[in-house]
């Protein structure tokens, strides 16, 4: 995980006014929860969008975040709601849990954070040593279509939303490292009065990784893996030239 990609996480609050209500994965992931025992890993957990609403369930769960401030506002909603769950700040390249489990997930994209090969075979290596025999790892990551990577270079509107008394209107801008295979974006929020004037700008900047799905079955492969299943989205629809996202399914077929 590289420690200077972190600006779209800095302020966890606004990271939960824009995303703590998106939930596509719970009812994907409480279905392989109910098909496994024990306690279940949410790698890079961040705020426990997902950690907590399983939980709420009645699972198990160790979340796990490198952020600190995001580990923090985690911690804080889980004990305003009476839940039970474990939360330690770890590098995921790096774990050290003291527990293996038999269903490992990491949703929000977060496989796009580990940028580098070495980055990416660490992250995996790591879950590997942490998964029981035959255990599962889910993970999502979007999908690398032409229209996904070459954007253009140009401030372009994205999305709306309130902010108490602001209308929020959020641009992107993009450019595509082709030799790297990472996606450099700059996130543009405008925040507007009543009367549709700016009175407030924020911008921040994050590095993703995109991988080629014939490329994820390599890496995958030499990481202990087996690639179960592949889907286009949490719903399980099947992956298509046309897809926004690879959720993949993975079972430990052995020991690195």
């Amino acid at each position: 995980m590289i420690l200077d990609n972190f600006e779209e996480y800095d302020d966890p609050i606004l990271y939960d006014k824009e995303n703590d209500t998106y939930l596509p994965e719970v009812s994907f992931l409480l279905k392989w929860a109910s098909y496994k025992q024990g306690t279940i890993i949410d790698l890079a957990c961040g705020t426990g969008r997902t950690t907590i609403p399983i939980a709420k369930a009645g699972y198990k769960l160790l979340g796990v975040e490198i952020h600190k401030g995001m580990l923090d506002a985690a911690r804080n909603k889980s004990v305003s709601l009476g839940l039970n769950i474990e939360w330690i700040e770890q590098d995921c390249t790096n774990l050290n849990l003291n527990v293996k489990s038999s269903l490992i997930y990491s949703v929000g994209n977060s496989f796009q954070h580990f940028l580098t090969n070495d980055a990416q075979d660490a992250l995996l290596s790591s879950v590997n040593k942490h998964l029981q025999d035959d255990g599962v790892f889910i993970f999502g990551t979007r999908f690398p279509s032409a229209e996904e990577l070459l954007q253009p270079c140009t401030e372009e509107y994205w999305r709306t939303y309130q902010d108490g008394h602001y209308t929020v209107d959020v641009f992107t801008i993009s450019e595509y490292d082709s030799l790297n295979q990472i996606q450099h974006y700059t996130t543009i929020r405008k925040y507007k009065n009543n009367a549709g004037e700016i009175v407030d700008e924020k911008r921040t900047n994050i590095k993703l990784r995109y991988v080629f799905p014939k490329e994820m079955e390599r890496i995958m492969n030499a990481n202990g893996f087996e690639i179960q299943h592949l889907y286009s989205d949490w719903k399980e629809t099947p992956i298509t030239n046309n897809s926004y996202e690879m959720i993949y399914v993975c079972k430990k077929v052995r020991s690195v």
